[in-house]
Order: C-alpha cells, then structure tokens, then sequence
C-alpha cells in the first residue's frame, strides 16, 4: 500500500514538471508584440518551480537581447555586487528566478535609455507563471515598473520613498532600484540605501538560500 502511494506522488510530480515545461515553452515562442519589437520577439526568463527566490526587473536589453541571457550587463554585474551573489549561483534556476515587466527588448527612447517594458507581458503571463512557483520566498522588485504593479497603492509616490519603505513590503518583497549605471548618481545621493538597506537584503537573500 505504501509502495502505491509513493508511485502515485511521483505520477504526481512529472505530470506537474511536464505542465511546467510546457508554460516555459508556450511563454519563450511568445509573439504578441512582434510587431512593435525592433530587434523581434526573443522572451528572456530564468525559471524553476524549485527557485526561492524571484526577481522581477524591467525589460532586456540589447546585451540580454543577444546571448538570451538576462541581465548579461554592467547593469548584472551591479545587481550580483548588491546581493553579494556569483553569476553561477545567480544563473542558477533552482535557487534564483527571474522575471521581467517585459520579457524581450522593447527597444530606444528617442530621448535616452529604453523604452518602457511592454505593457501586456505582466497581464498575460506573470500570474500564470507564478502559479509554477510554489517554493518563493522572497520577491525582489528591481525598479519602478514591478513596483507600480505589484505594490499598487501601496507603492509611495516616488522610488526613493517606497526603497526606504522597504520594511513595510515584507516578508513578499524588497523594492529596489535598477542598477543601471544611469542610478549611480542616485545611489551617490542616497547613501543610506548602501549603508543600511543593502546589508539587510543580503542578510534576507542569504538567509533563505543559505550558503
């Protein structure tokens, strides 16, 4: 009897990584905006319904856009720095998910920078995709895009006061701003945001990964 009851769990499990697979297929060869993508479709993600972790970001760039590698960039390199994490631990689906606003390169503002993520990726994929991610523990919102739509009306009126207001988000989730090398000046004016915030995010990430 035992013996057909741990028969029926495993039965269980690959029927559920089986659905899973097929989510991260049908999500990847996403075209919905392919008519408004200038280099084409090409949806980044890193996930794992055993990842404890999730990050949600903005939108890939022109790094990311090419190797399908996300956050492949200075902007990647800053964000492992802030979480004191290596790019193998990082690139590690089993412990890390990442999932931006907008799933591919939304392409460049006119005036600087990207554009904004596209507005229909969050709507049709992010709570079908977090329903494969029963093992999160902890939700980093990297930027104001994720913030506006996972906080709501929660959110404060400007990034700087929803980062400092970081304690009253959890234990969902820790907003933080883009690493982009275009928030240097920001970090340099806001420097408890590395003094004090940073230590109690790593403190956070580290306590659930437990290295």
């Amino acid at each position: 009897m035992v013996f057909k009851r741990l028969k029926m769990k495993k039965c269980n499990l690959v029927i559920e990584d089986s659905s899973f697979e097929a989510h991260l297929k049908a999500l990847r060869s996403c075209q919905n905006c392919i008519a408004t993508l200038p280099l084409g479709p090409n949806p980044i993600v890193q996930l794992s319904p055993r990842a404890q972790i999730l990050i949600i970001s903005q939108a890939p760039g022109t790094r990311a856009h090419e190797t399908s590698t996300t956050f492949n960039d200075p902007s990647g390199d800053r964000l492992r720095e802030w979480l004191k994490m290596d790019r193998q631990q990082f690139y590690n689906p089993e412990e890390i998910a990442i999932m931006p606003m907008g799933f591919c390169y939304p392409g460049r503002n006119p005036k600087g920078g990207d554009l904004p993520p596209a507005s229909v990726c969050a709507p049709l994929w992010h709570q079908k995709t977090l329903n494969y991610l029963p093992n999160i523990q902890l939700i980093l919102l990297v930027g104001q895009y994720a913030q506006k739509h996972y906080l709501g009306d929660r959110r404060k009126k400007t990034l700087t006061q929803t980062v400092k207001a970081w304690q009253e988000f959890l234990p969902t989730y820790f907003p933080l701003p883009h690493p982009s090398w275009r928030n240097i000046g920001w970090c340099a004016a806001n420097e408890w945001f590395e003094k004090e915030v940073l230590p109690e995010l790593q403190d956070k990430v580290w306590s659930i990964l437990k290295p």
